[in-house]
């Protein structure tokens, strides 16, 4: 699952990713796009941008913990000690990432799909 509010980048990101070989859901362009999406679906790993055109992807977030789904921050902010509580211990990408740190992070955390 890839959530990112700008389009190329998440375009960009699917393209990139299914050429790797995983299967993609999305990229959801806003937090409520995706919490429709997760509302009979559930990702094998997910890929999220922490700020999103409708707000902030913690809602996401504590859909995604509730349901033990692992996931990773791909960000354009700087990874800080005083993140939210729900995000301490994640991986966190800044944009860009090198396309092998993404894919490794992303096996890393399980995933054959995305």
């Amino acid at each position: 699952m890839i959530v990112e509010d700008q389009a190329l980048i998440g375009m960009s990101l699917e393209a990139y990713l299914e050429d790797a070989g995983f299967s993609i859901a999305g990229p959801f362009l806003s937090c409520a796009d995706a919490l429709r999406w997760l509302e009979h679906n559930t990702p094998h790993v997910a890929l999220l941008d922490l700020s999103l055109r409708d707000g902030t992807s913690l809602p996401i977030v504590q859909e995604l913990k509730g349901r033990n789904t692992p996931f990773a921050i791909y960000s354009g902010l700087p990874f800080a000690a005083s993140l939210p509580a729900e995000l301490q211990g994640v991986p966190w990408l800044e944009k860009p990432s090198p396309r092998e740190e993404l894919t490794q992070t992303i096996v890393r955390l399980g995933g054959t799909d995305l």
